[in-house]
């Protein structure tokens, strides 16, 4: 049985959706024995290689460990390469089933003593000099990391009243803002309505309180009036002795696309602004180390100057001199001199930013100077403290804005805009109006065309999500543009550990890859075939500018080499949502590279397909949307989709508490077949009517994706339902005469998760039943049950998918047609040859892997070839690949490599 804990003393237990489930947790694991073996440290290096001269506050990063290293009460000590200790907090956050502990997560704080690598061990952890902790008064939480005090209130339109540092307060009434307009900005007719929406909280929650690491939860809607809407969660982490607050802000669309166009959407800080107008800074990340450093009155290039002491004290955030020492020809004239009280910084698309300002409302912007890609910082304050206040993924997540209004005054507002009001509204609309696909027949036939499956009303945004990461620093003076160009680069690339390659490998987790291996000339064309597909399709991002609040970190399915640009307007050749497992090859290939770019590409992804393309709220909840030219557009809303098994790397390489959320919605995701029927467009004979003791769930495609969730939240140590239902379902699909291939009236119970069919032998198998994770989710439940029967019926299936049509027969009664995706397929055989010790069908494996059926035979060019001039709009790089068999061709590869490498 599964078990959690918090460890001793520093942090509580996160996974369990309620504190009486981790009560029973806990309980478990004292009532059952385990012998931990212990293990030898692991070292740990940043993600980038080099040492970071800023954190947002700090770092929190995942470890896995082999079955019986530890047990779920295990502290663990954290110490520099130079052996000095420095504090760490640590939880469990997966378990393997004898109750050990299978991840940790580890949070270090920026003031530690900064180290290229770190060694973690088993033992106590070092004593923080300023813990963090976290007080429940009556009506608001308040977190202290020793250097700042933050406060929240439990309810009200606030999610903190004040940020104090010592006795100052640096911001105050921290507060979510959106609006709305009730028509688009492109269809000719005038906008009759413009609505503004505040953020009003109806629940905090501390989910973490220190030593190192605090975390506060806020949850609630934006409200007018009467309408409540756009619910949101923010999260707010805090590290001991530092003065930075890391904010993960989400939030749903939960209103109608035909009416309510965002035109706003940001979270606002009141600033208290102290000082004389030429002492008051304002600060501007602008690309790379780029700064903008400015004054609310500058004193440099007047006329008449005030001594070069002074000019450089104000340019460099400094107190200037007392002004009885500067020249009287400018102290006598300050009032002449403009006060410049509002800035904004606004980066509309993914290649220009532009920065203006003026004196106040009711006068002219003016502008300042532009760039292209901004990092995403900004700062008002004054050599007495200010607020840095900045957005990760400034520019790819366009529209954003950097705000300062009020400068000049008493008060400063300071806004940090998700979607910015300079950029108009979203347009959230479906893109066509159906062309008469009125009736089933009409859609199927409209599908042999476009590849898009519409259905009236299905493409609909209603429960998608969208989530930000923002930083807030409350500083204790102007920073040096130095220090500010190293907070920017920090708050657009936060700095993560993480362990090697080779350590994770040695763990068994994730199941079947390896690390690179280029020791034999074989091994090393594959290596180099996997590193170029790879490279080619994150290059695509930025030469195709994939970039965008609702798109970024999606790639596209599939290329028109005729117009030399991917399907970005056919149907379902267009945005890739996740199909045939991109995430999962993308995720495979960081295990075993390490790469630092390789995780950026695909934590974008898994952000992005683990909220927008998948829904939330509302009747599809749970469900994703196949791929299509709008992330939410093709009426195919499947689990394979909304698959666990793309965000589970996330989570438990990150601990990533956001991540976490999205894994615990999808534990009840086989609801939505009461709700939706899949096969509605072909089904024959009677109508759908939902049964939850017999649901048409697939034993293939479905129960896979099922499957990963249920198999994260048993690791998790979450709801014991998801266990039982993962077992029940492998067991009685492994019950059925020909197992996974089984034909004929198989239906699904939803309240245990178990399957009943035919007794008699009969055969169904598509090409799709095991691409979207059934092989890798299978890989591991095999590994971790032990269950004979279930191994034996999942191998067979494995060695038989492009077994010979005879050798099909013999085992099943029947041949399994013609399938395709062939070379996909070639990690079943592989799995099966390992599983079998057949020497024989490893060499199989690696003849179908480099026959290439439907992806990549061994001849094929990986190379990219530039492609500019009249026929394109801007130069571009071409290969003959796409998203799908580039995941298939990925997969199979780096499991074969796994498995039977040394037969190749």
């Amino acid at each position: 049985m599964l078990a959690g804990a918090a460890a001793g003393g520093a942090a509580v237990l996160l996974t369990p959706p309620s504190a009486a489930h981790a009560d029973q947790v806990r309980d478990r694991a004292a009532s059952t024995p385990l012998r931990a073996e212990g293990h030898d440290p692991v070292t740990l290096h940043w993600l980038e290689k080099d040492t970071p001269a800023e954190l947002t506050g700090g770092t929190t990063w995942g470890v896995p460990w082999p079955a019986g290293s530890f047990g779920p009460d295990q502290k663990f000590s954290l110490a520099t390469a130079s052996g000095e200790q420095v504090p760490v907090q640590s939880w469990p956050t997966g378990f393997w089933p004898d109750g050990s502990v299978k991840w940790t997560a580890h949070a270090l704080s920026s003031t530690a003593a900064r180290s290229a690598t770190y060694t973690l061990a088993a033992g106590g952890p070092a004593t923080a000099d300023d813990a963090v902790t976290v007080h429940a008064g009556r009506d608001q939480y308040t977190v202290s990391t020793g250097v700042i005090d933050v406060v929240f209130p439990r309810k009200g339109d606030r999610l903190i009243s004040e940020i104090r540092r010592g006795n100052t307060v640096i911001a105050k009434d921290g507060r979510l803002v959106a609006s709305r307009q009730d028509r688009p900005d492109t269809d000719g007719a005038p906008v009759i309505k413009t609505e503004s929406f505040t953020g009003f909280v109806s629940s905090v929650k501390v989910e973490q309180d220190g030593p190192v690491r605090a975390v506060i939860k806020v949850e609630g809607k934006h409200q007018k009036g009467r309408r409540a809407w756009l619910p949101f969660s923010v999260r707010f982490y805090f590290y001991a002795g530092s003065d930075a607050i890391r904010t993960v802000h989400t939030f749903v669309f939960d209103g109608n696309e035909n009416k309510d166009f965002l035109n706003g959407l940001g979270i606002r800080f009141t600033v208290p602004m102290r000082g004389e107008l030429h002492d008051r800074h304002i600060r501007f990340a602008g690309q790379g180390k780029g700064v903008l450093s400015e004054a609310v009155r500058g004193i440099t290039g007047l006329r008449r100057d005030p001594g070069a002491a002074v000019r450089t004290a104000q340019h460099e955030g400094r107190a200037t001199p007392a002004t009885s020492t500067w020249d009287s020809r400018v102290t006598s004239r300050l009032q002449w001199i403009p006060a410049w009280g509002d800035y904004s910084l606004s980066q509309l698309n993914a290649h220009g930013f532009e920065l203006r300002k003026r004196t106040k409302p009711g006068h002219s912007w003016v502008r300042v100077d532009g760039g292209k890609r901004a990092e995403g910082l900004a700062y008002v304050g004054s050599p007495s403290g200010g607020f840095a206040f900045g957005m990760r993924n400034f520019w790819q997540l366009h529209p954003t804005e950097l705000q300062i209004e009020g400068a000049a005054g008493d008060e400063a507002q300071t806004t940090v805009w998700m979607w910015s009001p300079r950029a108009g509204a979203m347009d959230l609309r479906f893109y066509h109006d159906g062309m008469g696909q009125d009736t089933y027949p009409e859609q199927l036939d409209a599908l042999e065309i476009t590849y898009e499956d519409y259905e009236p009303g299905f493409g609909t945004p209603y429960g998608v999500a969208r989530t930000t990461e923002m930083t807030f620093w409350a500083l204790g003076a102007t920073p040096t543009a130095e220090r500010f160009s190293q907070l920017a680069a920090a708050n657009a690339t936060p700095p993560l550990l993480a362990s090697s390659p080779e350590h994770n490998h040695s763990a068994k987790v994730f199941g079947s890859w390896s690390p690179v291996d280029r020791t034999a000339a074989a091994k090393a064309v594959f290596e180099d075939k996997l590193q170029a597909m790879h490279d080619y399709h994150r290059g695509q991002v930025d030469q195709r500018s994939w970039y965008g609040f609702w798109d970024y970190g999606d790639i596209m399915h599939s290329y028109d080499g005729t117009r030399h640009t991917w399907c970005y307007d056919v149907g379902g050749y267009a945005w890739d949502n996740s199909e045939l497992s991109t995430d999962l090859w993308l995720w495979y290939h960081y295990l075993r590279t390490g790469d630092a770019t390789a995780f950026r590409f695909v934590e974008a992804m898994s952000r992005h397909t683990g909220e927008v393309d998948m829904y939330h709220i509302g009747k599809y909840q749970g469900l994703g949307t196949r791929h299509g030219v709008m992330h939410w557009g093709d009426s195919a809303k499947q689990v394979r989709i909304s698959n666990a098994g793309y965000k589970r790397f996330h989570y438990f390489l990150t601990a990533d508490e956001r991540v976490g959320d999205v894994l615990h919605e999808l534990v009840d995701a086989d609801r939505s077949f009461l709700v939706l029927d899949p096969g509605r467009k072909i089904r024959e004979g009677d109508p759908f009517e939902p049964d939850p003791k017999a649901m048409p769930v697939s034993t293939t495609t479905d129960w896979g994706a099922l499957a990963m969730a249920w198999l994260a939240e048993w690791e998790r140590g979450g709801n014991p339902i998801a266990k039982k239902k993962l077992l029940n379902g492998a067991q009685t699909i492994a019950a059925l005469p020909n197992g996974w291939v089984q034909s004929g009236a198989i239906t699904y119970n939803l309240a245990d998760g178990k399957f009943t069919g035919p007794s008699e032998p009969s055969v169904s198998v598509g090409s799709l039943s095991s691409v979207f994770g059934l092989i890798e989710v299978m890989t591991e439940v095999v590994a971790l049950t032990d269950d004979d029967a279930v191994k034996k019926q999942w191998v067979n299936f494995c060695r038989l998918y492009n077994a010979t049509k005879a050798e099909q027969k013999e085992a099943t009664g029947s041949d399994w047609g013609n399938l395709n995706l062939r070379q996909a397929y070639a990690r079943a055989t592989a799995y099966a040859a390992s599983q079998l010790d057949d020497t024989a069908l490893a060499e199989r494996a690696w003849q179908e892997l480099r026959t290439g059926a439907a992806g990549y035979p061994d001849d094929h060019d990986f190379s990219a070839h530039r492609v500019e001039g009249p026929d394109v709009l801007n130069p571009v790089d071409e290969a003959g690949l796409s998203a799908n068999a580039s995941a298939q061709f990925g997969l199979a590869a780096i499991q074969c490599l796994a498995l039977v490498g040394d037969e190749i």
